[in-house]
């Protein structure tokens, strides 16, 4: 039996690819797809499955004596990139919100997430070399899910202690899950209110606009905080404090709304009537205004992102294109080295747009506004989604590089790619003398979602090969394995969507049974923009400001890394989520982060450190998971109850002795939370 921490020589008949693994792989793909859906749409975050994954798969897989570190490679794999594929939520529900669809059509919600995956995979492969290989980069969750592979699995001489922790280990993300699940629960039976918010109007001497704060007491959010880590965690802090202690009272205040009157501008606040609560003027500002600003930062930012990894691209393809031509010449590659052939990656690439093609067709045939376009959309929408999603799926995976594919700008890019797909609409409007129509909303974002799907899977995808080569796995039988778990992603995800919607309904969309619609805060930025961009009225004034504001940020990041040697960073992307994901939400990844470096430090001296920042992790995977799948079961009960909220059996308001009550037992639970990890990993 081969050393875990010692992978096997590279040659020889080894147990990796196999059905067990492919079946594990994909029924682990459904939970964690469910949970990241339910996630995303409610709070805009998704988070990464492949450590929880990991750690699952090594628990099951011991029953086999054959099992070994590369078969658990590939149920991680195939489980973190069906959980990666629900981030295409963050377009998906734009065309509910537009109107163009009422509910989630399953074989063309497969489609664009099945076709877009594999073109996620195979933009991938020749950016393996470039990114993982050569790349540099630290590729944090990557590293951490080979170290737990390494741990976990069977070793000669570790394989009792690989036994404890892996035990324990399963133990946390049960327990963490059954936590969150419980304090959901009492949630929605009312028994405390989920989330704690002030709002107040200010006096005349500070400007007398508005402004609050709030704090969402959801333990997936403490969960996703303690993942993304302290760096991100204070960026996102800097970006919210930017948003609402300077931009909101500034853009709600007399003296503003006076000035924008003089200027002939538009202001939400100089719509709103007089004697409006503190609440409603403030966020009806951020919903409104500031948001775009936040856009502006994370397009500036995915654009710097962009223009640094011009010489990895470059070189990625030549190195993919040399491997290619030694295969031809007769040399055998050694196994590590060993990436599907580029040609089947050209073939398979070549299907999926071939594919992508017939369903543009098949929408823009929906539409007698388009219909006399088609040949334009298609052609144009192919050549985007190769020349836009290619430059995605590099800018995503260098920055799942950096800072982990939980933290990767995917929805920055989606509103680059948003705002470029919508001017190409402006431009095709132009040429063919079709008026501003709502069809051509959605058409930029089908486009988008296909795009969308390309970034998120090559965002996973190097993640996880960067896993596969700290444990010498063979990178086709990964990539093989990574198409699964698309395929396993895409059937999951209109089959939630559809349940979410039916029970909640998304903001700016149709009313669900339930009277509080999922935020879904990246689709209705999304579908804002792809409507400002079309009909002309888009805020290119606040994007502005806010690309002025990501410019001094990106020279601010500069600075500190410079002046602290790397020690001190302020992320450009983190700042502009900071100023567009609710208050509450980012307080709360504030807070998780906080308490996952607190957690950190005090196991910094003690034997047990890394066994201890490894449970932490999963701890926090298990918060995520056991509220998210409450959140799923939850709307499948709404659903077919058609109670909008049927768990609501004591009712006791969300005031503030419900705020109070809710806030104490979040703290307590917390608490008890981490010195119950903290003492199984001292035991292992």
């Amino acid at each position: 039996m081969t050393d875990a921490a010692t992978p096997a020589p590279t040659t020889g008949k080894r147990i990796e690819f196999t059905p067990r693994a492919l079946v594990l792989g994909c029924l682990l793909a459904v939970v964690f797809t469910a949970a990241n859906t339910y996630l995303g749409l409610r709070v805009g975050l998704t988070f990464a499955s492949a450590i929880p994954a990991a750690v699952i798969s090594m628990a099951l897989l011991r029953a086999f004596r054959t099992s070994t570190i590369w078969e658990n490679m590939t149920v991680q794999t195939v489980a973190s990139v069906g959980g990666a594929m629900s981030a295409i939520i963050f377009v998906l529900p734009g065309l509910v919100m537009v109107g163009w669809w009422r509910e989630f059509p399953i074989w063309e919600s497969i489609g664009i997430c099945l076709l877009g995956g594999v073109l996620g995979v195979t933009f991938s492969i020749p950016l393996r070399r470039a990114l993982v290989v050569n790349g540099g980069l630290p590729y944090p969750e990557g590293v951490a899910a080979a170290e737990v592979l390494k741990v976990g699995s069977r070793g000669a001489d570790q394989d009792e202690a690989a036994v404890r922790e892996n035990k324990a280990g399963l133990w946390v993300v049960v327990g963490a899950a059954v936590v969150s699940t419980v304090y959901s629960w009492l949630a929605a039976a009312r028994v405390f209110a989920g989330e704690a918010a002030q709002f107040i109007k200010l006096p005349a001497v500070l400007g007398g606009g508005a402004t609050g704060m709030g704090l969402g007491m959801q333990f997936a959010l403490l969960g996703a905080g303690h993942l993304i880590g302290l760096t991100v965690g204070l960026a996102q802090l800097f970006g919210l404090l930017v948003a609402w202690l300077i931009a909101v009272p500034i853009m709600t205040s007399p003296d503003y709304v006076a000035w924008t009157a003089g200027m002939g501008l538009d202001s939400v606040a100089a719509t709103m009537a007089a004697g409006v609560s503190a609440e409603e003027l403030a966020a009806g500002v951020w919903r409104n205004e500031v948001r775009f600003m936040g856009a502006g930062v994370i397009g500036v930012a995915a654009v710097w992102t962009l223009l640094k990894l011009a010489g990895p691209l470059v070189g990625g393809l030549t190195s993919a294109l040399t491997a290619q031509a030694r295969r031809k010449g007769g040399e055998v590659l050694d196994r590590t080295e060993q990436d599907i052939p580029i040609s089947t990656v050209g073939i398979l690439s070549l299907i999926a747009l071939v594919g992508i093609a017939g369903l543009m067709t098949a929408v823009a045939q929906a539409s007698p506004v388009l219909a006399g376009s088609t040949a334009l959309l298609v052609a144009g929408g192919v050549v985007y989604v190769v020349l836009i999603g290619f430059c995605v799926a590099a800018i995503c995976g260098y920055m799942a590089g950096l800072i982990g594919s939980s933290n990767s700008p995917v929805s920055g890019v989606g509103i680059l790619a948003i705002v470029i797909a919508s001017l190409l609409m402006l431009g095709v409007m132009a040429l063919t003398g079709a008026p501003a129509d709502p069809a051509f909303v959605a058409y930029a974002l089908i486009v988008t979602a296909i795009v969308f799907a390309v970034a998120v899977i090559a965002n996973d995808n190097l993640q996880d090969l960067k896993t596969g080569q700290l444990v010498a796995a063979t990178p086709w039988r990964q990539q093989a394995a990574l198409l699964v778990g698309v395929v396993a992603g895409a059937i999951v995800i209109p089959f939630v969507l559809n349940a979410l919607n039916k029970a909640f309904g998304f903001e700016g969309g149709p009313v669900g049974i339930a009277s509080e619609p999922l935020a879904a805060p990246q689709a209705t930025l999304i579908s804002a923009l792809a409507r400002g961009v079309i009909s002309g009225d888009l805020r290119w004034d606040l994007i502005g400001v806010g690309a002025v504001i990501g410019v001094a940020v990106i020279i601010l990041d500069a600075v500190l890394r410079g002046v602290t040697k790397d020690r001190v960073k302020l992320p450009p992307l983190a700042v502009g989520i900071g100023f567009y994901l609710p208050a509450a939400v980012t307080m709360m990844l504030v807070v998780g982060a906080v308490c996952g470096w607190i957690y950190e430090k005090g196991l910094a001296k003690t034997r047990f450190a890394d066994v201890g920042r490894r449970m932490g992790v999963l701890m926090a995977s298990g918060l995520i998971v056991g509220e998210s799948l409450f959140g799923v079961f939850n709307a499948g009960v709404i659903g077919a109850t058609e109670n909008e909220a049927p768990f609501a059996i004591f009712n006791l308001g969300d005031g503030w002795p419900a705020m109070s009550l809710g806030l104490v037992v979040f703290v307590v639970l917390t608490g008890l939370l981490y010195a119950w990890v903290r003492g199984r990993a001292a035991k292992v």
